[in-house]
């Protein structure tokens, strides 16, 4: 496996970007948020990367972090999610973003994306649900939503609990703090 390349961009045409590393040109494909998080210029850049092998080809796929090639890795796991939907998503969305959106169990926000529909999104928040608490880092949100499932995560609750304990729950002038006292409050009753 390919773990990371460093060299200098020789070519940035969105998807793709090739790469000279050591006077080898690497073609890679990025998801936009790589694309943004690139220096302008002709500097050295690191990229993490994902080989992919078939019958018939070989892509590269690169990332500007760890946190985006640990998602895109679970995301072309899921049943009927390919790399470039997967790409797709990573465009669209950040890593915090996403992890909001399956822990919160938001279909719409999904369903914005390019390529996903109902059935995809649904598939999504089912199957990553149990994935994002292995392979990616949960969402700090500059939103009191996003703070409270961050909260609740910290507190011990895995990632379907926390959906099911925000799922009615709206921001509406309140802060994080707030919200995980009234969850707390109405998950311990319902203990009794």
């Amino acid at each position: 496996m390919i773990g990371f390349l460093r060299g200098r961009i020789v070519l940035r045409r969105p998807p793709v970007l090739v790469l000279d590393v050591g006077g080898v040109g690497y073609e890679i494909e990025a998801p936009l948020s790589t694309f943004s998080a690139l220096p302008d210029g002709a500097g050295e850049v690191m990229l993490y990367t994902h080989l992919a092998i078939r019958d018939d080809s070989q892509y590269l796929y690169g990332f500007a972090n760890e946190e985006e090639r640990r998602l895109f890795r679970a995301l072309i796991r899921t049943s009927g999610v390919g790399a470039k939907l997967a790409l797709a998503i990573l465009s669209g969305l950040s890593v915090a973003e996403f992890s909001q959106a399956v822990m919160t169990r938001d279909v719409a926000t999904l369903k914005r994306l390019p390529g996903i529909g109902q059935k995809t999104a649904e598939r999504l928040l089912v199957e990553m649900a149990d994935r994002l608490e292995a392979s990616v880092t949960l969402p700090v949100g500059s939103d009191p939503l996003g703070e409270a499932a961050s909260a609740l995560s910290a507190l011990g609750y895995k990632p379907r609990e926390v959906s099911a304990m925000l799922n009615n729950e709206t921001a509406e002038g309140r802060s994080s703090e707030e919200i995980v006292r009234a969850v707390l409050k109405r998950s311990l009753r319902g203990k009794r």
